[in-house]
């Protein structure tokens, strides 16, 4: 009988070992979904009735031949027939709604409890059970939402629309933030339902709609790193997104996204800053039609990240902490409102 080579031997077993880790890390992903579908459900299990109590609920609804969902958070402050505030949160491409409800990566509950406003964070389109690695149909960006050419726009409007059959808000003060691919995602949001959303916060995703024609002047923030690594600064997709360059785009600047806007709000064209400490700026531009407002704040690091986060993403650069994105984010939204 011929031998086999030793060579041939190990090769081989490397072959199965590489065959066995990679299905033991799906199965990882699979599980780690599978638990944090189940956490966002253990403080109060969806059903058909309405938000009584405070805490953390999930929902599925349908729309455009999809299973969709969306998770809620309600603020211990909040009481029987009062109406607060509502902030839209979309987590980044590759994420999912409880990566973005966890308070270590983004504060956003936190920030729920301590200005008692009702958050909501929508899954975006998965083909994955848990609803991981999810992406928002941005107009340029990102992934199979905008291959597929899902109606993310559409699927916002039916949150709205089953949130109010479980909870009242001040319809007045219904606000959307995002991360990244859900910054990019807020932006159209901003262009195609004025209607329901008063002001916009984007942080590290720039306007790449295809087309953008608002009904009205809306107040609109981006929060943004100088030396962001993914959605650069000036314009293109840096060495974060270099690999998945197809599944995003060449994204539009920041200097670009903020000119746009202050052409569509009707905005005066010299800034004035609003705040100035080590390692971040803020500048506003005034005398916008309808008393809208665009703001621009920029951190000197903490690369593509939300800032004042307080989790580090493996093998990225800290958040900084120059500001809190959500502080800033939470002033400027309640200087929109008359």
């Amino acid at each position: 009988m011929r031998r086999r080579s030793p060579w041939l031997v190990a090769l081989c077993a490397l072959c199965l070992t590489l065959s066995a880790c990679a299905r033991e890390g799906g199965l990882r992903e699979r599980l780690r979904e599978r638990a944090e579908a189940r956490r966002s459900e253990a403080s109060h299990p969806a059903d058909d009735g309405r938000l009584t109590a405070p805490g953390d609920y999930t929902y599925t609804l349908q729309h455009g031949g999809l299973t969709r969902r969306y998770r809620v958070h309600v603020p211990r402050s909040v009481r029987p027939g009062q109406r607060p505030a509502l902030l839209l949160a979309f987590h980044g491409g590759g994420g999912n709604m409880n990566h973005m409800a966890d308070d270590d990566n983004y504060g956003l509950i936190a920030k729920s409890e301590s200005a008692g406003f009702v958050v909501v964070f929508p899954n975006g389109y998965s083909t994955m059970p848990g609803g991981g690695l999810a992406t928002w149909n941005a107009g340029e960006c990102c992934g199979s939402a905008r291959d597929k050419d899902v109606d993310d726009v559409g699927f916002v409007r039916e949150v709205l629309a089953d949130l109010a059959t479980r909870i009242e808000v001040d319809t007045r003060r219904v606000f959307a933030t995002g991360m990244s691919n859900g910054g990019l995602f807020a932006y159209r949001l901003a262009c195609e339902m004025p209607d329901r959303i008063r002001a916009i916060a984007a942080v590290a995703g720039t306007d790449n709609t295809r087309t953008c024609n608002p009904s009205r002047p809306i107040p609109v923030l981006h929060i943004h790193a100088k030396n962001d690594t993914h959605v650069l600064f000036e314009g293109g997709a840096g060495q974060d997104a270099f690999r998945d360059v197809a599944k995003v785009t060449q994204f539009t600047s920041v200097p670009e996204t903020i000119a746009r806007w202050t052409r569509r709000n009707g905005c005066g064209t010299t800034p004035r800053a609003v705040l100035e400490r080590p390692g971040a700026y803020c500048e506003s531009y005034f005398l916008c039609r309808e008393g809208a407002t665009v703001q621009l704040c920029v951190t000197a690091a903490g690369g593509h990240s939300w800032p004042g986060a307080a989790k580090v993403r493996r093998g990225k650069e800290p958040a900084s902490q120059a500001l809190s994105a959500n502080d800033v984010m939470w002033d400027f939204f309640e200087k929109t409102v008359p």
